[in-house]
């Protein structure tokens, strides 16, 4: 009983049990009676049989009476005969019940003996003395008869009874059934289909993110445990999604925070990477506006000294008062907040201290300060981290910037002096050498006309001089207002057009910012005196300056169509040509002087700029770099 107060399926197996049980009960009894009532109707059959055979016993008797002849006397005993094996032929023994007290049976004993007793020694008495006795014999014949009918109306009842014990025993199985079905219903309806229902209810407003519907089952059968079961997964959903929501919401309250952030720091990197030396004026708008966003503060920045083993002060958000280390006392970048934070170090606040760090090299520290009882989650911590970075960068590229600087002034300088030294300063030193020689000859009273002939030189040296002050004026003015290595051999390849009276062209292919400083005065130098030789010596009718950029390397190549070289070689060491091979030297090139083979002369540089070789070099430096980070 307990079994089935608790399992669902125990009552629907027992149920269905009970229905099967039922019904191989009802077949199997439908199967007795009806076997039981086989041979009835043979029985009956019989039974009506006996009555004609009287009958005929007795309409044979008749006969034999008038007629006393054999066939009459074999009728008569056939007739007899088939009566007594009627009376006790198995179809009709067969259909009567074995118990003595039955009325069928003692009606059975009542024909035998009427039969064994009356009538059947009434036949005998006929044959053997021919004599028919009338009265007598019709009253045997009607008791007889009568008992027959008897029997068959027993008969009939007895198989009626079976009938109507069949038609009982199936109304009552049938109503058993009935019962049984109408249980395993109310069960199922009430235990099964209504439990099916508040579960499925329940699912589907999990599946609409509703957790609030609650089965409220009662019983210890398997729905009723799995609805309560259902219950406490759907509240514990409940407590789980309201806190994946407060998770989410946190979440993303932090993203938008954290996107707000890093466009406060987009936006302050223009100001940070183009604010020249001045980090109050650019970082310190951002760092407040990111002390906001954040509820941290104050930030302090310091800075190490290159030169010093120092951290020097730099920047504090939220301060009191202007640093002693300002520099601009016309900036108030570190004093917009009328009521700065106050965090003690030891009471109310902790700080958090970045490394501010490019690679190996510590540039400073970031010190972000922030209350004690609000930890930095790890997003604010990135975001911090991050703008350490972007600090960092900013620091190092002004720093880059200042030495880039420092090195091309010094580069500036070092070409304004070398190229004086080359061109004018040899020009003003072939004119002392002039001087001191008119000297020698006026000392020597030496005539005018020899004289005039070092006045002449001396004139053509100051010439050469002025031209070649006008070149060098011309070539870092160039330079400096100029657009480039391009516009500087514009403006020659022009200039020595009208003074040749020759269309003299220019080709030009070379990508942007290829050539530092240095080079790019040494190729327009170069180009230059080739086209002066060719002014000068070569007669030629037309000129080209070719530069372009091949597997990373620089060609120049001036050609001509002039009078040419005496021999294929190179010619022998000129003054002009000392100093371009002294270039080409220095820019660690090749330079090839030879006749065209069209006539006229090729003068080619070959060498590779100063970048291409840093970047030859860049693989080989950032497996260093890789291998120090690792």
């Amino acid at each position: 009983m307990k079994l089935l107060q608790r399992s669902l399926v125990a009552r629907i197996v027992a149920s269905l049990l009970a229905i099967s049980g039922m019904a191989l009960i009802s077949i199997v009894v439908t199967m007795a009676v009806a076997g039981g009532s086989q041979g009835d109707a043979a029985a009956i059959n019989v039974a009506g049989s006996l009555r004609m055979n009287t009958y005929q016993i007795v309409a044979a008797l008749q006969r034999y009476q008038h007629q006393p002849t054999d066939a009459h006397e074999a009728a008569v005993r056939v007739y007899a005969q088939r009566f007594g094996e009627r009376l006790e032929n198995e179809e009709l023994t067969g259909a009567i019940p074995r118990s003595e007290a039955h009325e069928l049976r003692k009606q059975y004993r009542l024909i035998l003996t009427r039969w064994y007793n009356e009538l059947g020694p009434h036949v005998e008495e006929v044959i053997d003395t021919r004599q028919l006795r009338g009265g007598q014999l019709d009253r045997t014949l009607d008791d007889l008869v009568g008992d027959i009918d008897t029997m068959v109306t027993q008969l009939e009842e007895n198989t009626e009874a079976k009938i109507r014990l069949l038609s009982a025993l199936q109304i009552l199985f049938l109503g058993l059934t009935a019962v049984v079905v109408g249980i395993a219903l109310y069960d199922i309806r009430h235990n099964l289909v209504l439990p099916l229902r508040q579960l499925l209810v329940l699912a589907r407003q999990a599946t609409r993110r509703d957790f609030s519907h609650r089965t409220k089952l009662t019983g210890h059968d398997e729905l009723a445990t799995l609805g309560r079961t259902f219950d406490n997964m759907a509240e514990q959903l409940a407590s789980s999604y309201a806190e994946l929501e407060a998770r989410v919401a946190r979440q993303t309250q932090e993203l938008e925070r954290s996107n707000q952030v890093m466009r406060v720091m987009h936006d302050g990197s223009r100001s940070l990477y183009g604010g020249g030396n001045d980090l109050c004026a650019s970082a310190a708008p951002m760092l407040r506006h990111i002390e906001q966003l954040l509820e941290i503060g104050p930030i302090r920045l310091s800075l190490n000294d290159p030169y010093d083993d120092r951290q020097i002060p730099i920047l504090a958000t939220q301060s009191a008062r202007r640093p002693a280390y300002c520099r601009d006392h016309d900036c108030h970048a570190c004093l917009l907040d009328p009521h700065p934070l106050n965090l003690p170090d030891t009471e109310e606040g902790e700080c958090l201290l970045l490394p501010v760090s490019v690679g190996d090299e510590m540039l400073g520290t970031l010190e972000i300060w922030h209350p004690r009882e609000e930890r930095l989650s790890d997003s604010v911590r990135r975001l911090l981290n991050a703008l350490a970075d972007q600090l960092a960068t900013a620091v190092y590229l002004q720093r880059r910037i200042e030495e880039e600087q420092h090195v091309s002034l010094i580069n500036e300088r070092t070409v304004i002096a070398r190229e004086l030294h080359d061109s004018l300063a040899q020009s003003l030193s072939y004119l002392k050498m002039q001087v001191a020689r008119l000297e020698r000859m006026q000392a020597k009273n030496t005539p005018r006309e020899t004289q005039a002939a070092v006045f002449d030189e001396l004139r053509t040296g100051l010439n050469s001089a002025y031209r070649q002050l006008r070149e060098l004026l011309t070539t870092f003015r160039l330079k400096l207002e100029g657009a480039g290595l391009q516009s500087a051999l514009r403006q020659a390849t022009e200039e020595f057009t009208e003074r040749m009276g020759a269309p003299v062209e220019l080709h030009y292919d070379v990508p942007p910012h290829l050539l530092n400083p240095n080079e790019e005065i040494h190729v327009l130098q170069i180009a230059r005196e080739a086209l002066s030789n060719t002014h000068k010596h070569a007669e030629a009718h037309w000129a080209s300056v070719a530069v372009r950029f091949e597997q990373a390397r620089i060609h120049l190549s001036i050609e001509d169509d002039g009078v040419g070289l005496e021999d294929d070689a190179s010619p022998p060491m000129h003054y002009g040509l000392v100093i371009m091979r002294d270039r080409a030297q220095t820019l660690g090139g090749e330079l090839v002087i030879a006749n065209r083979a069209g006539g006229g002369t090729r003068i080619e540089l070959t060498f590779t700029p100063q970048t291409a070789r840093l970047i030859t070099r860049q693989p080989a430096s950032s497996s260093t770099v890789h291998e120090q980070g690792n």
